[in-house]
């Protein structure tokens, strides 16, 4: 048995704020979930804790590329070191975000180590760069371009290891049905990188596709996998606190069954969950719930 350790990354840095003057409440993320007791309930060591520089985007505007630039690229080299540490060591990670930007720490750990694959769990494919959108400048929905050498040099090639991904070693689910004509994923299927729409894996069933998708990430070309949960794949319905409710999402049985066999795969070696937003869970049952998830995936309940 591996050990699982909780690591929190509570970083904010690449999300619009959500109202003039405010920031992002997802760095509130790892507390949340840690009341729900899931390092507990995980039988998880504790990891620490990752602190993020201070969110400002100083006098960005549009056009000026990727904000919080600087500060994502010394967050991203330090959440990676620690991530590789407990790589090296065997451990699994837990990695409590966060925005989706807290991605990129891990893609950049393991290209260190070797190559590892990327099953991407999400809403979005966060795949936006400058060549297929003029809305760049949020590294939490860019995080995907990035990692796979797309974008700003300052964050695309941290150490010279550019790419930190392959593409074909890239999985994509959950996304919405009403993005299948968006130029990210018009992009993203020309390059041939699998992604799944919210219909397409209710078509295929999400344990069956899961399980499709282990075999074919544990070939001996990689090293190993991570998984990267966004909470906003998950319907509003049952998961209103994030910053993107957009409809017709998964529902929790779903999702159990698509993340269970991933992190149970022992080619895993680690998952991250992110964008969350207890500022926008007043009473908690949505934290509740995304932990009750993540949980039971880990049971194979």
């Amino acid at each position: 048995m591996r050990n699982i350790v909780a690591l929190d990354a509570p970083s904010n840095l690449g999300l619009r704020p959500p109202a003039p003057g405010t920031v992002p409440g997802c760095y509130k993320l790892a507390g949340a979930l840690r009341e729900n007791r899931i390092v507990q309930r995980l039988g998880a060591l504790e990891g620490g804790v990752v602190v993020p520089p201070r969110y400002d985007r100083g006098d960005w505007q549009e056009g000026d590329g990727v904000f919080n630039a600087a500060a994502l690229a010394t967050y991203t080299r330090t959440l990676a070191d620690r991530i590789e540490q407990h790589v090296r060591a065997g451990d699994f990670l837990l990695v409590l975000g966060g925005d989706c930007s807290i991605q990129l720490g891990a893609s950049l750990a393991l290209r260190r180590v070797g190559r590892y694959g990327l099953a991407a769990i999400d809403a979005s494919p966060d795949f936006r760069h400058p060549g297929n959108s003029d809305r760049v400048g949020a590294a939490g929905g860019e995080e995907l371009a990035l990692a796979t050498g797309r974008g700003q040099r300052y964050l695309t090639d941290l150490e010279g290891l550019k790419p930190y991904l392959r593409d074909e070693d890239i999985r994509l689910f959950g996304i919405r049905d009403a993005f299948h004509d968006e130029p990210e994923l018009v992009e993203l299927r020309a390059l041939k990188v699998p992604t799944v729409t919210v219909s397409e894996l209710r078509a295929w069933g999400p344990a069956e596709l899961a399980a499709a998708t282990v075999t074919s990430l544990e070939t001996t070309a990689l090293d190993g996998f991570w998984v990267h949960l966004d909470a906003d794949v998950l319907d509003p319905s049952v998961m209103p606190a994030v910053d993107s409710p957009d409809p017709d999402g998964l529902l929790p049985g779903e999702l159990t069954e698509l993340l269970g066999p991933l992190v149970r795969s022992e080619r895993c070696v680690g998952l991250n969950i992110t964008i969350y937003d207890p500022d926008l869970d007043p009473d908690g049952t949505a934290g509740a719930l995304l932990t009750d998830l993540v949980v039971a995936a880990f049971a194979g309940a």
